[in-house]
């Protein structure tokens, strides 16, 4: 009991504190009423000045209330975006240093015994060695996808493009993409989500659209990074709620796009190729340098 009382004191109140002393408060008011209703009696000075505290908790509760309910969304969104691209990064670590490490030892094994297996075995032990090739490559393409670490030594554009060639190196699709200014001083979590949104949008083009020509643009605009990604193939019907309605690629990208404030616009058809439009908007800090790099370039 003691205890739960030091809680209720502690000054500045927690939300769920301010709540529970405003239940005791409504509690012993609502009480004491009753009792002077069923005793018939003057209504005493401490009743209501206790009616009068109950009255000013539940509207400095509802003050408190209205404040969570504007503030809350964003920083919930925020701290969304950390903790994906945290755990990212986190697989991507454990994909490379330890699966990877790893398959590079059954390789090396694979090897060995490759050279001292007898004439009749060697086509076997040759078809393993290539598995594990294989698989060590594409563990450490999940890695790089999960973690694109060059993008904080290299840049958005290099990345990108470096991405696209890797990406679509032995696929028909004929790419093409756009920088029209350099992309530098763009804030981190900006280059980020632009980068996850274009990675995104080749992937669905690679698993669903059958595309032979992708067009990618990026430029730095007055109000904010603009992307453009432009493809000719099979289209679909964008979906009012994607992520109800199982398109979780586009979910995500405009997830990623309103946790930063931008906007976003897919227009497509069936058969007629799809465009994605976003605009990322600068933060305050980066909208002078923005400018500033708009004018020298």
């Amino acid at each position: 009991m003691y205890a739960s009382l030091k809680s209720i004191t502690r000054w500045p109140p927690s939300p769920t504190n301010a709540r529970r002393f405003t239940l005791l408060l409504c509690t012993c008011s609502a009480l004491g009423s009753l009792l002077i209703y069923c005793l018939s009696t003057r209504l005493p000075l401490s009743l209501l000045v206790l009616s009068i505290a109950a009255m000013s908790c539940v509207w400095a509760q509802y003050c408190l209330s209205r404040k969570s309910i504007k503030f809350q969304p964003q920083e919930l969104a925020d701290r969304l975006l950390e903790v994906q691209e945290n755990e990212r990064h986190r697989l991507s670590r454990e994909l490379h240093d330890d699966i990877g490490q790893l398959l590079t030892a059954a390789k090396l094994q694979s090897d060995w015994l490759k050279r001292r297996m007898p004439e009749e075995l060697q086509g076997q032990c040759t078809v393993l060695c290539e598995t594990l090739e294989e698989t060590l490559a594409r563990v450490r393409d999940v890695s790089a996808i999960l973690n694109p670490r060059q993008l904080a030594s290299l840049g958005l554009e290099a990345s990108l493009r470096a991405h696209l060639l890797k990406t679509l190196a032995n696929t028909s699709v004929h790419w093409s993409l756009e920088c029209h200014q350099r992309l530098t001083g763009i804030p981190e979590e900006t280059a980020v989500a632009a980068f996850r949104i274009i990675q995104e949008a080749v992937t669905n083009i690679l698993r669903h659209a059958e595309a032979k020509n992708l067009l990618v643009r990026v430029r730095r605009l007055p109000q904010g990074l603009s992307l453009l990604i432009s493809d000719d193939g099979l289209g679909f019907a964008p979906a009012t709620d994607p992520g109800r309605e199982g398109q979780r690629g586009m979910a995500g990208m405009s997830e990623r796009i309103d946790q930063l404030g931008g906007t976003l616009c897919v227009t497509s058809e069936p058969g007629k190729g799809t465009q994605i439009e976003a605009i990322f908007p600068w933060a305050p800090r980066a909208l002078e340098r923005a400018s500033s790099n708009k004018v020298m370039h």
